[in-house]
């Protein structure tokens, strides 16, 4: 069964991206809009097979890399996925291109990226090896 994390501020968007992930074969998806929510979420979020992390949750919050620090923190097993709507060379894009076995992909995102990302953390090769 694949669980998949969304962390999104916009929630119409972290809506459409459920449905979408459900669609593409997901199990469940457990979604946040912050990072004050996704840690409340706790063992539910950790337990999920891949995390759709948005890179820019608003001005003067925590970010998604944050958020992506407080999961590795918390032994997140599953493969990491930065969304953003900024360009390469914004400093928290430019932040999460340089970190290891992430992938950094730009919204909107179509449905057949959110297929090919579902399938690959379903049959194992999207699970982050330490």
């Amino acid at each position: 069964m694949l669980r998949v994390l969304v962390l999104e501020d916009d929630g119409d968007l972290r809506s459409i991206l459920c449905e979408l992930l459900s669609l593409s074969g997901a199990d469940v998806c457990v979604s946040a809009g912050s990072l004050e929510e996704l840690r409340r979420k706790g063992p539910e979020a950790l337990g999920c097979g891949l995390a759709l992390l948005d890179i820019n949750l608003g001005a003067g919050v925590p970010s998604g890399l944050d958020a992506y620090r407080w999961l590795q923190d918390n032994a997140f097993p599953g493969k990491t996925v930065f969304l953003t709507g900024h360009a390469r060379s914004h400093p928290l894009v430019r932040e999460a291109l340089e970190l290891e076995s992430v992938q950094v992909l730009s919204k909107p995102i179509g449905s057949g990226a959110l297929l090919a990302l579902v399938g690959d953390a379903s049959d194992g090769t999207g699970t982050r090896q330490s």
